[in-house]
């Protein structure tokens, strides 16, 4: 049975969490707690029940090396990012990019590289349509 996993419903840590692990590949509990790093830095414990609990939504996966469980995300940022955009635009602005876009437009500063990026997006886009 394959879990449906509600992007939008990853916390921060969680997102913190997958991004550390994305970026080493795999890790044992003490790494990533090393690789989220903080001036308050969380218990090894907190570490460990977060990924038993992102184990058991799917959302990482786990191996035995000797006493130590070595965690990997079990999903891509790719496609972590594309369902966390895709329940954004659901949510907030009723399944309308155009809305969404518009929306962060608005009320985000976007440098003229980025206006220049979201252009040659809508082009593609475009393309792909016809």
């Amino acid at each position: 049975m394959k879990l449906k996993i509600d992007y939008g419903r990853l916390g921060d840590l969680q997102l913190r969490i997958l991004k550390a692990l994305w970026a080493r590949g795999a890790a044992s509990v003490a790494e990533v707690r090393a690789a989220l790093g903080s001036r308050r830095p969380l218990a090894y414990t907190t570490i460990a029940t977060m990924l038993r609990k992102m184990e058991a939504r799917g959302l990482v996966k786990h191996r035995e090396e000797g006493r130590t469980f070595i965690y990997r995300a079990a999903l891509g940022a790719e496609e972590v990012n594309r369902g966390a955009a895709r329940r954004f635009v659901e949510r907030l602005f009723e399944g309308s990019v155009a809305g969404a876009v518009s929306h962060l437009l608005q009320t985000c500063d976007a440098s003229l590289e980025e206006l220049e990026e979201l252009e040659r997006a809508i082009a593609e886009a475009k393309r792909r349509a016809k």
